[in-house]
């Protein structure tokens, strides 16, 4: 199965100099928890995730402490915060994005999501435009629902 067959056409995307902000409202509004970010050009230039979100809040060396007990509302959070409506999106998205052609296998994008840690992954065309984009919950109901359909087939 061919990730085309299963992927979302009707991609709701964001632009690089989006605020933040209204960008991290609109996912939220929509309920996922990333966009690609398409330029003018109509080329896939990045993604914006509640993890970049996350990441622009928190301080840079949070990844490298590890497990440890966090403060509560430490002052320099809430100002970065309160700075959060003044960045553009192009400041805190994730610019090395993992894309797969329309016709990649299903199951290669399962192993890149899982290798890869990622949730979503934009599908392009042989353009590189972005025509699609397939979450983890797709390929899990895309999965099982033919297996259903099918039957097992194991000799």
């Amino acid at each position: 199965m061919k990730v085309k067959e299963v992927m979302k056409k009707d991609v709701t995307h964001i632009s690089p100099d989006m605020n933040a902000q209204e960008a991290l409202k609109l996912l939220q509004k929509i309920d996922i928890s990333g966009l690609p970010v398409i330029d003018d050009n109509h080329k896939l230039v990045g993604m914006f995730t509640e993890k970049e979100a996350l990441s622009a809040i928190l301080p840079s060396y949070i990844e490298k402490v590890g497990l440890f007990i966090y403060q509560d509302n430490p002052k320099a959070v809430k100002q970065k915060i309160a700075n959060f409506r003044n960045i553009q999106v192009k400041k805190i998205m994730r610019n090395q994005v993992v894309a797969v052609d329309e016709d990649t296998n299903l199951y290669e994008v399962a192993r890149i999501m899982l290798t890869q840690k990622i949730r979503r992954i934009p599908i392009l065309n042989k353009e590189k435009l972005v025509v699609g984009i397939v979450a983890r919950g797709d390929i899990t109901k895309a999965v099982f629902e033919e297996e259903e359909r099918t039957g097992s087939q194991i000799p």
